[in-house]
């Protein structure tokens, strides 16, 4: 019974808000208001005229002096990223062209076709001809779009070359954790229960010898410029996701199923100083999924070096595995104590054969 009696007291609140529009439309028309009405009329079709010059004008502006600072101002750094690119443009090309248009037409036609006495209203009901022509080009250019997005797309996250560097890219709350392949050029088997704050990032499994030589780090992500390289994606808590801002790739990183994508960097993240002209430039790696309340804080770093720097950088570099069980380190120093007892004890046998000799 209280549902109806709301129902009813809304219906009815809005027919007296409808009444009371109406009779004061009619008693402004008794007034004689109904000249200042049409000259307000007048008015506001020139406004809309001015609002429409004023406001291409201030588009135009806005684009002169802020498109330095878009994405669109430098290449791509990636080869599949001048793809990206080239759908971005025809995609703006297309959808701007039309909504410059229609705006256009809409502010023009509200001036042109204000409220006239000697104008006979034009009921235009129904046109089969026009229905189909503004329903079918526009679904042709959409699929056309949609094509080539999906062209891109399955090349991005395809086979990739046989050639690419291989780096394992995993997500947590709130940084990245980068692991290149050893000189087996493998990534060794994880698990997550194995996952240690301190020596184990990752869970790498130590039974698994290809996970002996994995090289794990926190610090930046190394690629090489010209050399095709797939992140093999992951998170170790939450939804994250790996964007590529100046190469325009991106792709989710999801607990319990590695996503992958591959791209081939074109600039070196030297030459791109001098490219945009700012000597502090780094690439970035961000997260472009909402995944907690240190989300902001999220970002990496890439370096993009030759391949020559590559090399060095990886030759300095310390497998996982030895940092987990530093006394198998070969290259660890030993202790004083081993390494002269063997000597302490050779040197009664070399002096008791010296004696037996001289005998």
């Amino acid at each position: 019974m209280t549902l109806y009696l709301t129902i009813a007291v809304i219906v009815l609140v809005f027919v007296i808000i409808f009444q009371i529009s109406k009779a004061s439309e009619y008693v402004s028309v008794l007034k004689g208001e109904e000249t200042s009405r049409k000259q307000n009329n007048k008015i506001n079709g020139f406004l809309m005229v001015a609002f429409l010059i004023l406001g291409l004008i201030g588009v135009w502006y806005c684009n002169h002096l802020f498109f330095h600072k878009t994405l669109f101002a430098y290449d791509a750094a990636s080869v599949q990223g001048e793809k990206v690119d080239s759908m971005l443009w025809i995609t703006i090309y297309v959808t701007g062209s039309v909504f410059i248009a229609t705006q256009i037409l809409l502010f023009w036609f509200a001036y042109k076709y204000q409220g006239n006495e000697n104008r006979k209203v034009f009921y235009f009901p129904h046109n089969t001809n026009l229905e189909l022509l503004w329903t079918v080009v526009p679904a042709i250019v959409l699929t056309v779009l949609v094509v080539i997005g999906l062209r891109n797309w399955f090349s991005f996250t395809g086979e990739a070359p046989k050639d690419a560097q291989v780096v394992e890219v995993t997500g947590k709350q709130f940084g990245w954790v980068f692991r290149y392949p050893g000189k087996d050029g493998q990534l060794g088997k994880k698990y997550y229960k194995n996952i240690d704050a301190s020596t184990n990032e990752l869970g790498l499994v130590w039974d698994d010898k290809l996970a002996q030589d994995d090289i794990v780090s926190t610090q930046a992500l190394y690629v090489v410029k010209g050399k095709p390289v797939k992140l093999v994606i992951g998170s170790r808590d939450v939804i994250h996701d790996v964007g590529l801002t100046q190469f325009r790739m991106k792709m989710d990183a999801v607990p319990g199923i590695p996503t992958t994508m591959w791209f081939t960097p074109k600039y070196t993240t030297k030459e791109m100083k001098e490219i945009s002209g700012n000597p502090n430039f780094v690439y970035e790696i961000s997260c472009d999924q909402m995944c907690g309340n240190g989300h902001y804080s999220m970002r990496g770093i890439i370096e993009v070096v030759t391949q020559a720097e590559y090399d060095a950088w990886l030759a300095k570099q310390k497998p996982q595995y030895y940092t987990a069980f530093p006394d198998k380190d070969p290259s660890a120093v030993k202790p004083l104590a081993d390494s002269v007892k063997p000597e302490i004890t050779k040197a009664p046998m070399a002096i008791a054969q010296k004696v037996v000799a001289k005998i």
